[in-house]
């Protein structure tokens, strides 16, 4: 079964670049902008991934991306993950990126996206791994810093493939963001949300109603309303689940008490994702391991799981056509 989901051509939807921010690649960095880290090496920053919830894992996330200040940093950042991610099987990748972390810290969106635009072509040319920018938004600032940012991104309007919404959830629903998420459908962007995962039902529901998403980061909550489960499975929303994410940020005290299974059983679409790999235990592979190690799925499940993603990622026909075929071979 291992090397049968090495094999298993996979794509990722949720995925936070500066997420995938290793240790090794953190303090060499670090080195290179002069940046002083509140830790002596690498045995120090990993210790301190023993996170209480959502809140203490942002605060050490926000201290990792302090190394990242020149395109160049972006770029190794991205080719980084790229290549441990090819090396796992993934096909396509969709990472969200934060601009509004780096403008705070002095870093110009134009640094950000020269960054990753030159990694995304790289990793097609050399790997051939198509990839997709999910700009999101930060729920904890304000909405009108989000506007900004979005009237600030126009030359790269046409760059993104969606706008998202991500950080902190408790006490920043969905609807804050109403009028920004209006204005990317206005021009023509997609749309995702982070709800449900540490903020109730109802997040998911006004991400849907109110912000017009064609998918749900997380949503692992839905379950604690029937009639939301019946509309997601009716609607045939993507839920795009990080179960390793889920545990080491205590959604779920163990993967064996991850709701996956009685998410499949309710006939919701879903994916499996990494999140953070460098903070939450693992890239897609070990996440895709873990679900085999705690739920005994068939070869069918994990096929299931991995066209959703291909069926719901932000490609062309022609490439969605041509991941379909691979994953047919896979079978």
């Amino acid at each position: 079964m291992d090397d049968f989901l090495k094999r298993l051509p996979k794509a990722e939807l949720h995925l936070h670049i500066e997420g995938t921010l290793e240790p090794e690649l953190m303090f060499s960095l670090a080195r290179r902008n002069a940046v002083t880290l509140p830790y002596a090496d690498v045995d120090e920053v990993r210790a301190a991934y023993d996170f209480a919830d959502l809140p203490s894992f942002l605060e050490l996330y926000y201290q990792g991306m302090s190394v990242l200040r020149t395109a160049e940093d972006f770029h190794d950042l991205a080719m980084d993950y790229f290549r441990r991610a090819h090396r796992e099987g993934v096909v396509h990748v969709e990472m969200h990126f934060d601009p509004q972390a780096h403008l705070a810290r002095g870093v110009e969106l134009e640094t950000v996206m020269e960054g990753l635009g030159t990694a995304r072509r790289e990793a097609e040319r050399q790997l051939g791994l198509s990839t997709a920018m999910i700009m999101a938004f930060l729920r904890d600032r304000p909405a009108q810093e989000a506007m900004q940012l979005l009237e600030r991104a126009a030359p790269f309007w046409e760059t993104l493939d969606a706008v998202g919404l991500d950080s902190a959830e408790r006490g920043h629903p969905p609807s804050k963001f109403r009028e920004v998420f209006e204005r990317a459908r206005m021009l023509g962007i997609p749309r995702v949300a982070h709800a449900g995962e540490e903020g109730p039902p109802e997040y998911i529901r006004e991400a849907l109603d109110l912000l017009d998403v064609c998918r749900i980061d997380h949503g692992v909550r839905c379950l604690e309303d029937p009639e939301l489960v019946e509309r997601l499975r009716d609607d045939r929303v993507v839920l795009t689940v990080c179960p390793l994410s889920n545990v080491r940020l205590k959604v779920v005290e163990r993967i064996e008490d991850h709701p996956l299974p009685r998410l499949l059983d309710a006939g919701l679409r879903l994916t499996l994702n990494s999140d953070d790999p460098a903070y939450f235990g693992g890239g897609m592979l070990d996440n895709f391991r873990a679900c085999q190690r705690a739920f005994d799925w068939s070869r069918e499940t994990f096929v299931q799981l991995a066209e959703s993603a291909i069926d719901a990622a932000f490609i062309g026909e022609t490439r969605r056509l041509e991941l379909l075929r691979q994953l047919a071979e896979c079978r």
